[in-house]
């Protein structure tokens, strides 16, 4: 499949308003209007009174600054601002839903490094904004005045906002820890770190903490859901039951076995899947994944007689097909994993704690849980762009994906598709042997760079 890029808004992407933090569009002007614009868009369609917003942040050096400028901009339109300072993506999500707030904000890069921030905005029903909302946000940025961008003033911390997000997480757990008796936590030194110790050793699971102690430049690096090696390693050699990686915000989650293998979100909803099909509790006969899920998955799980819906990429595309087909269970390769019968967000401390029920429930590990998954060989190359021309209209591109599927037909899969927070074009071919995708994946790779790759702009 071949997707071409239709920007629709400017700044927002899949997952919110990314960049470098301090250049546009995370300057500090730009970054003031926003929160202007979302004032003024709240206090047109926001139902709750007094209009209040929820605000956290990942451990980004950048955060800190971009928290209060944002406040700025949304009390310059007379909007109320909770700071929870910093706190998960879904953290924030969940304390956004209900009658306490008009919605929340995030700042967050997610899984990027450092350098990179970005701004997540949810309505409170804990979800994202709808996209005709994010364009009208931006579509007022220039009649928002920035002359108090200079005056942010410091935001105080609202303890209790953070209590109430554990409370809820332990309270989606009832296992008694006796089939994990260690487990191994790489807090990708983000979000999670100011959540996952306190919420573990809530629930009296033995955990061996590392990559948790961010400096502002450190989240992500070399560490995390990106780079799963380091704990699954560390899983191994400490011979701890579990091991798991959270990204930058913590909404992700990867896996690792007993002896060191790594798992991702497909893993998962295989597991996942199976077992909520064995009590009766699989809605809608179907896992929602995306055009990125493993074709392996998709066997799999139709021979257990279950569905697999695809949909673009992005946890929140995941969801409104969820919702619209009533499924219960979906989520992407990279570790974001929907349970919605407990939370509408994805989640990696819930995706945890439903793993661990997972163990306990069953009596068996991780790994003999998902042994019968089988994946596909995939490779997933990124081609640094520099225009997004639509990809179905170059016709070198066009040829070397019908090479691959004559040559492979129905058992492999190629999706070429532009990224929706870089600008990077993502090949991603699967295929039952390695050596064929490696070189289908290098050609398709090659014809983008050729054409639209900024080694030849």
């Amino acid at each position: 499949m071949m997707e071409s890029m239709a920007v629709k808004a400017r700044l927002f992407g899949t997952d919110g308003v990314r960049g470098v933090a301090g250049e546009y569009p995370l300057d500090r002007d730009t970054v003031f209007r926003m929160g202007g614009a979302l004032g003024r868009v709240l206090r047109k369609e926001a139902a709750v009174r007094p209009l209040r917003i929820v605000l956290g942040e990942d451990t980004r050096a950048s955060s800190g600054w971009i928290s209060r400028l944002l406040a700025a901009g949304l009390r310059s339109r007379g909007v109320e601002v909770a700071y929870a300072g910093v706190i998960t993506t879904p953290g924030i999500a969940f304390l956004a839903r209900g009658e306490k707030f008009a919605g929340g904000a995030m700042v967050s890069a997610s899984h990027n490094p450092f350098q990179d921030n970005g701004i997540k905005l949810l309505s409170n029903s804990g979800m994202k904004l709808p996209e005709s909302l994010e364009i009208e946000i931006e579509s007022l940025l220039d009649s928002i005045s920035s002359t108090e961008a200079s005056h942010d003033l410091p935001l105080e911390v609202t303890p209790q906002l953070l209590i109430d997000y554990e409370d809820f997480l332990e309270s989606t757990a009832s296992h008694s820890g006796d089939f994990i008796h260690r487990l191994v936590v790489d807090c990708a030194n983000g979000s999670a770190t100011r959540v996952a110790p306190a919420l573990l050793a809530r629930l009296g699971i033995d955990a061996l903490f590392f990559h948790a102690s961010p400096d502002g430049r450190n989240i992500n690096l070399e560490c995390g859901s990106l780079h799963p090696e380091k704990m699954a390693g560390e899983t191994r050699t400490s011979g701890a039951d579990l091991g798991v990686a959270f990204d930058g915000d913590a909404d992700r989650a990867i896996f690792a076995t007993r002896d060191g293998r790594i798992l991702d979100g497909d893993y998962v909803l295989y597991a996942m899947a199976s077992h909520l099909q064995q009590q009766g509790r699989l809605k809608g006969g179907a896992v929602v994944g995306t055009l990125m899920t493993n074709l392996g998955l998709e066997l799999a799980l139709a021979a257990r007689g279950i569905g697999l819906k695809r949909t673009p990429v992005g946890d929140k595309y995941v969801l409104e097909e969820m919702l619209r087909s009533g499924s219960n269970l979906g989520g992407e390769p990279s570790g974001h994993i929907i349970f919605s019968d407990v939370s509408l967000a994805g989640d990696g401390l819930i995706t945890l704690l439903q793993v661990l029920q997972l163990v306990e429930d069953t009596g068996k590990s991780l790994g003999e849980l998902v042994s019968p998954l089988k994946q596909f060989p995939q490779i997933i190359r990124n081609v640094r762009v520099s225009e997004r021309r639509p990809l179905d209209s170059i016709p070198e591109v066009g040829l070397a994906v019908s090479e691959f599927r004559s040559e492979v037909g129905d058992r492999g899969r190629v999706v070429v598709r532009y990224s929706g927070t870089e600008p990077l074009a993502r090949v991603m071919v699967e295929a039952e042997e390695a050596d064929l995708v490696e070189r289908h994946a290098a050609r398709i790779a090659g014809a983008i760079d050729s054409v639209v790759g900024l080694r030849s702009a």
